[in-house]
């Protein structure tokens, strides 16, 4: 197939290295001068995707027109916050009726909208398949055996991606629950900056393990009030992701809460650093959503109050464990 993949950060240029391995022909686009032409010339992504090289056969390009023209699959790797700007820019040079794969992982500020539903929304399409999952790009540039899942509305569209993505060390699972494994892959990032503080704090492997429990369990609450099904956060998209982003080494998200917990502000760890953390920002839009929606997300609540309010992380900690007594599973 003809392959554009849109974003030349950490994932867009690891999935193009893939999808050029699996024998398809690949255009990876970039919005910027500055990003695309030191790929160029070293022939890696030192600044996102350091020691994977990029096959020559790979066009890289800042032409919106060329890079999307004959397209037969578009993959959107892009951070959340510019998934609306970046679909405006493609807009008019979008192949009628191709499928779009959305890989990013937050939910859009202010009108609290799935990746998915700005994706409709701009570019005019129902062709829409999200794929989520653990899936730390570091890892999948590198061929290091990944398991995902692709959901979409319209099943040949799924299995078009899964087709397209999977291989040896890619494994592709199908799914129709679009909702859930969007929020499943959105919210998981908002545990994942709490695992990270309980790290920093210097706290131990029981309150971590009790953290990702009971996010799990919030993440799901809300995922069913915004209906997807309860079941998909316990696959790939949620159980699984939570996993690698709350543990892994690779977590942006982790990582960003683990200086949370040192003493740093928010303030200051987005200024050190070119990597973006999608829970900063969908710790704030998921709130929201909750507050909307009337569900109870404890987790998420700490969490935009150390990111929005200045609270503590330790003063967040004091609070989960003090709430009232209840049982299990009534929240």
């Amino acid at each position: 197939m003809n392959v554009t993949v849109i974003g030349t950060g950490g994932w867009g240029t690891a999935l193009a290295v893939l999808l050029h391995g699996n024998g398809h022909k690949v255009t990876l686009w970039g919005r910027l001068k500055e990003e695309v032409e030191p790929i160029l010339a070293a022939g890696e992504n030192k600044a996102f995707l350091p020691g994977v090289k990029i096959p020559k056969e790979i066009v890289l390009t800042l032409d919106t027109k060329s890079a999307l023209q004959g397209a037969e699959l578009v993959v959107l790797a892009v951070p959340s916050h510019g998934m609306r700007p970046i679909c405006e820019k493609i807009h008019d040079y979008l192949p009628t009726d191709v499928p779009v794969v959305s890989v990013a992982k937050g939910i859009e500020n202010g009108t609290g909208a799935r990746m998915s539903e700005v994706i409709t929304e701009v570019l005019k399409t129902e062709h829409i398949v999200v794929l989520s999952g653990p899936s730390h790009a570091e890892e999948v540039g590198r061929g290091i055996p990944t398991a995902v899942v692709v959901a979409s509305r319209q099943a040949h569209h799924a299995a078009c991606a899964q087709k397209a993505f999977m291989n040896e060390r890619f494994r592709i699972y199908t799914h129709d629950d679009v909702i859930g494994v969007e929020l499943g892959g959105a919210l998981k990032n908002v545990v994942a900056i709490a695992a990270g503080a309980c790290d920093g704090i210097g706290f131990g492997d029981n309150t971590k393990a009790a953290l990702c429990t009971r996010g799990l369990a919030e993440m799901t609450r809300l995922g069913v009030a915004l209906g997807a099904r309860r079941e998909t956060f316990f696959g790939l998209s949620g159980v699984g992701d939570l996993i690698v982003t709350a543990f892994s080494r690779h977590s942006r998200n982790r990582s960003f809460g683990e200086r949370l917990g040192k003493g740093e502000t928010p303030e200051q760890i987005a200024a050190s650093t070119q990597m973006v953390a999608e829970g900063v920002k969908t710790a704030k839009s998921a709130w929201q959503l909750a507050q909307r929606h009337g569900v109870d997300v404890p987790i998420t609540r700490e969490v935009q109050a150390i990111l929005y309010e200045g609270k503590p992380p330790k003063q967040a900690v004091r609070d989960l464990m003090t709430r009232e007594a209840k049982p299990e599973f009534s929240g």
